[in-house]
């Protein structure tokens, strides 16, 4: 297994209300020293989840909602923030119930991921949700979000979609279809 790198010094060099950049200087075990930079999160960092929840055994929401980064809107999975003392399963089925009017009656945590691993520290928590009910939480959401589905077996023309970008969440659903189809529940 390769060596870490050692950190010589760290500091951050920006900050927003919800990020930091963070410099580090780092010198690599060939004597190499650069200095890299990296987005971490504020505060304490209880991370955040994504839920891919299965309307029947072949169909998966979707939530439209408007994204400041690529300014406009996108489809996408429920996701958000894991509060403070908060269960992933918890924290999954209330944003599911908060952004898309959805609980569930069955939660499997899936597994993690992550965005851009070389400057970003965040990790999002995949969770599958299963026997869905309707039940609606009130949200952070500034305007209600459009409710959409999609067909694991269509998901090469998702990313066809004009308004569906995000690679975690397609890993997510191509995760979870090869998940459903070993298991023998979604037919190949």
């Amino acid at each position: 297994m390769r060596q870490k790198p050692t950190v010589l010094h760290r500091e951050i060099v920006a900050s927003s209300r919800l990020f930091c950049v963070e410099a580090l200087q780092l010198r690599f075990s060939n004597g190499e020293e650069r200095t890299y930079e990296r987005l971490v999160g504020r505060g304490a960092g209880y991370g955040a989840v994504m839920v891919v929840a299965m309307l029947d055994d072949e169909h998966a929401v979707l939530v439209e909602e408007y994204c400041g980064g690529t300014d406009d809107y996108q489809l996408s999975l429920p996701k958000g923030l894991i509060e403070p003392g908060e269960d992933v399963l918890v924290a999954a089925n209330r944003e599911l119930k908060e952004e898309a009017g959805f609980g569930a009656r069955e939660l499997e945590y899936l597994t993690e991921l992550s965005l851009s691993p070389g400057y970003m520290s965040q990790k999002i928590q995949v969770v599958l949700a299963r026997d869905l009910y309707e039940e609606r939480l009130p949200g952070d959401e500034p305007e209600p979000m459009r409710v959409d589905k999609v067909n694991l077996r269509e998901l090469s023309s998702l990313v066809q979609h004009a308004q569906f970008s995000e690679g975690r969440a397609l890993a997510a659903l191509y995760l979870v279809r090869d998940l459903l189809t070993q298991r023998g529940v979604l037919r190949p």
